[in-house]
């Protein structure tokens, strides 16, 4: 939930998005801590991926359902999905927030998802929810 979840478009269809330093700065320090990240995303936007790219997170896009592909990599990292947290804000999510251990929901998340959570950001997307979740887990690390 790096975004609020608006777009700006400009005349030539480009889309970008704006983001918070201090996400980043909470994802850099969840890699430092041995954390891994990864971007699920159900659209293909070069936006994602340049951001992805500059925060050094894995990013997988074109994703048409999103617990598979989740599942599909906490296999492959041998981690079990009651070992993963999911940090999601609407119906695509769904399926992610009902198999792992750690179900998050932004603040201004979709009414739909609201009971699936075992978290709910004070933040919402877009406005430092990724750098809540991310100290708390770094916290509860510790």
């Amino acid at each position: 939930m790096f975004t609020d979840d608006a777009v700006y478009v400009d005349q030539n269809g480009k889309e970008t998005v704006r983001c918070l330093r201090k996400d980043g700065m909470g994802i850099s320090l969840l890699r430092d801590a041995g954390i891994e990240a990864v971007i699920i995303s159900t659209e293909e936007n070069p936006v994602v991926s340049a951001r992805a790219k500059k925060l050094k997170i894995r990013c997988i896009q074109g994703v048409r359902d999103k617990a598979v592909e989740l599942n599909r990599i906490a296999v492959d990292k041998g981690i079990p999905l009651s070992h993963v947290a999911f940090v999601g804000n609407d119906v695509n999510d769904r399926g992610c927030l009902e198999v792992v251990g750690l179900p998050i929901i932004v603040r201004d998340a979709h009414p739909d998802v609201l009971a699936l959570a075992k978290y709910r950001t004070k933040a919402k997307g877009g406005q430092g929810a990724v750098r809540e979740v991310c100290d708390l887990i770094i916290k509860a690390r510790k």
